[in-house]
């Protein structure tokens, strides 16, 4: 997959939605990240590895698995 242009530099982008992290190297389904580009809801970790995603309570997105997203709590 062809790393959006934000991100040429960065193997792990996160989704602060659903607090999953996409491998750019390993993920194919482009459609997904595509949509997390127009939502910008995204962000890169420094240092760029997973152990860091994951420190930051993120975790490694799997093909077809849905995430829910935060909903507020009704009052």
């Amino acid at each position: 997959m062809e790393r959006p242009v934000r991100f040429e530099h960065y193997r792990y982008v996160g989704d602060k939605r659903t607090q999953l992290v996409y491998d750019l190297d390993t993920w194919t389904d482009t459609e997904v990240i595509d949509e997390l580009m127009a939502a910008e809801t995204y962000l890169c970790f420094g240092p760029d590895t997973l152990p860091e995603a994951r420190n930051r309570g993120y975790r490694l997105a799997k093909p077809g698995e849905k995430a829910r997203t935060y909903r507020k709590p009704r009052s």
